[in-house]
């Protein structure tokens, strides 16, 4: 009875084991997608960004002005004249990645750092952010199904 019974904690503890490195594993995946999505758009090239989104049309995608995208087709021509506007840019992820996991969605939060150059000549722009971002996991690999990027009001 009690090789029964240690041998049914031991299984219930690998089964825990196993359950937590899985979880472990998912949140390396995501902490690399999210590294990836940033140095994406620090490269001032929408393209390089692209591979990371989903493009079905009617998509809703939040950036910090204009209030919408519809689709990816509408982001992207948007975003680029946008970054078309900047001389640099760096957008540094904080530590304080969340991911969340529901089957083959999963949302993550961040907060970050931007720091770019307007090629206006404006001075260097420094500011705080947040980004949310939904990923539904399409053929194999995790795509932006819709996101929220924005920055707390100057209090």
């Amino acid at each position: 009875m009690k090789l029964i019974l240690t041998a049914g904690l031991l299984i219930c503890s690998l089964a825990s084991f196993a359950a937590g490195q899985k979880a472990g594993r998912g949140d390396a995946e995501f902490k690399s997608l999210s590294d990836r999505y940033f140095a994406a758009w620090s490269s001032l090239n929408a393209d390089n960004a692209a591979p990371l989104y989903a493009k079905d049309p009617d998509l809703v995608f939040y950036d910090i002005a204009p209030l919408k995208y519809t689709g990816w087709a509408e982001y992207d021509k948007g975003v680029r004249g946008v970054l078309g506007g900047f001389e640099s840019l760096k957008l540094t992820p904080n530590s304080d990645l969340k991911v969340t996991r529901r089957g083959n969605i999963v949302w993550t939060t961040v907060t970050f750092h931007l720091s770019a150059k307007p090629k206006s000549g404006g001075g260097q722009m420094e500011m705080d952010g947040r980004h949310t971002a939904i990923w539904e996991r399409r053929a194999g690999k995790w795509l932006i199904v819709h996101e929220h990027f924005s920055a707390p009001l100057a209090g």
